[in-house]
């Protein structure tokens, strides 16, 4: 996917975000992260979106602090949402294509302006279908490149990085596979005491597999839907879904 394409769906899934907000209202739990209201959600999401946003705009080149987001509530805080949003899209518009700034994950990119706008992105999509989870009633639709796109990031993205609690005790194989996104939407991660290992392929054998819709299976992996359909060794779906927080 281009950089123009992320930033478009990252410019419809925060406007979908603050409505769903709005509606919901900021005193409303949020069932997919069972430990927050709204606000949180609206605190979380801006605060990240600023944080981004100074990477961009000021060519920081090293780790910077995450500010919490401010003591604000109701129709203040959703407005501070709309506009730590904006400033964010509006920022990523504008920055050159040759961009120097820091980024914090290996998965394959080809700058760090589609870094950052690829990866606020889909931090939108997911928190979106947080917030509309509180508000209720059908979520909004995740094309099916992006999901799939959201699948490859997070396992040769997050889960690549030495904070991953995916481990196991001795060498295990899980298949991840989109069933629908073509036959390249398949991912072989090779489990161990070290940070799992991702390669985009299929070979080999696996001793369980993942599969289904990649917008189905997106939502998954980020722990807010079951998985579609498991098949083999079971304990290796509830490792990820125990182990696979991003913290």
């Amino acid at each position: 996917m281009e950089t123009a394409e992320f930033l478009e769906i990252l410019d419809r899934e925060g406007r979908l975000l603050a409505a769903a907000a709005e509606r919901a209202g900021t005193d409303a739990k949020v069932p997919t992260c069972p430990e927050w209201q709204v606000r949180d959600l609206l605190r979380h999401t801006g605060a990240v979106h600023r944080w981004a946003t100074a990477f961009v705009s000021d060519g920081h080149t090293a780790p910077r602090p995450f500010a919490d987001g401010p003591d604000l509530d109701g129709a203040e805080l959703v407005a501070w949402y709309r506009d730590s949003h904006r400033l964010l899209v509006e920022t990523l518009a504008a920055a050159p294509a040759d961009l120097e700034c820091w980024t914090f994950h290996p998965a394959p990119c080809p700058s760090p302006l589609t870094f950052w706008t690829r990866r606020q992105a889909h931090e939108t999509a997911v928190h979106r279908y947080d917030a509309e989870a509180a508000r209720g009633g059908t979520a909004s639709p995740v094309a099916t490149e992006f999901a799939a796109d959201g699948i490859d990031e997070l396992l040769r993205g997050f889960h690549a990085r030495s904070r991953s609690r995916v481990r196991t005790e001795r060498p295990r194989t899980l298949r991840v596979r989109a069933v629908d996104a073509g036959a390249d939407a398949v991912w072989t991660v090779r489990l161990s005491a070290e940070p799992p290992v991702t390669s985009r392929d299929g070979s080999g054998e696996a001793e369980a597999e993942l599969a289904g819709p990649a917008d189905q299976l997106y939502l998954a992996l980020w722990n807010r839907t079951p998985v579609p359909s498991v098949t083999g060794d079971p304990s290796l779906a509830t490792l990820w879904r125990e182990r696979s927080g991003i913290v």
